[in-house]
C-alpha cells in the first residue's frame, strides 16, 4: 500500500494529552465513580465529566458552561477521554 493511498488524520491534543495521562495515572476517573454510584441512563459516568471539566479548565477558557461542548470540538475526544466517548 502507498502512502498516497493511506487516509491519515492528524490531530493535536497539545499538553491536554499530559494532564489525561496524569489523572489516568492518578486513577481519578475510577476512584470517583466509586464513590458516586451510576444512574441506569446514564452515558457518561460522573468520574468521566469530572476529567472533562478538568481538561477544559486546563485550557484556560473563561466561556460559559453551555459552551463546554464547544470546548471539545476540534480536540481527539476519544484519545483524551475514551473510545466510546464523542464531543457532540
Amino acid at each position: 500500500m502507498k502512502l498516497e493511498d493511506q487516509d491519515i488524520v492528524v490531530q493535536d491534543i497539545d499538553y491536554l494529552g499530559i494532564i489525561a495521562g496524569i489523572i489516568d495515572k492518578m486513577h481519578l476517573v475510577e476512584l470517583i465513580d466509586t464513590l458516586i454510584p451510576s444512574h441506569q441512563l446514564e452515558i457518561v459516568t460522573t468520574g468521566m465529566e469530572v476529567k472533562a471539566m478538568i481538561l477544559n479548565c486546563m485550557g484556560f477558557l473563561t466561556s460559559p458552561l453551555y459552551l463546554f461542548s464547544k470546548f471539545f470540538e476540534d480536540k481527539p475526544v476519544e484519545h483524551l477521554l475514551g473510545k466510546k466517548i464523542q464531543s457532540n
